[in-house]
């Protein structure tokens, strides 16, 4: 099975700036820096770019991660939908 199957196209995307990318993209970068303080480097002077790669990187995986989030909802969603509209009597209104 694919990470996200060609009928979540359907689906709009998720904002850019959203919870999962910020937390994965400021994880990356702690990564990079992490490194940089365990390889007895200066923390934040050293490796500027593979602070920002592992800042991108990070806040890709989150984003991606979002849109398979958002996928598998309204995947459940639908089914529950079919599963009303098939079963009305089961969903009679409270009166």
């Amino acid at each position: 099975m694919a990470f996200l199957p060609d009928e979540s196209r359907s689906l709009p995307p998720p904002p850019l700036l959203n919870k999962g990318s910020a937390w994965l993209g400021f994880a990356g970068w702690m990564a990079a820096l992490g490194d940089n303080s365990f390889n007895h480097r200066p923390v934040f002077r050293a490796g500027i770019h593979r602070q920002i790669l592992f800042a991108t990187v990070g806040w890709f995986v989150g984003y991606q991660l979002i849109k398979r989030t958002e996928y598998m909802y309204a995947k459940v969603d639908r089914e529950l939908f079919e599963y009303i509209r098939h079963h009305p009597e089961d969903f009679k209104a409270a009166g």
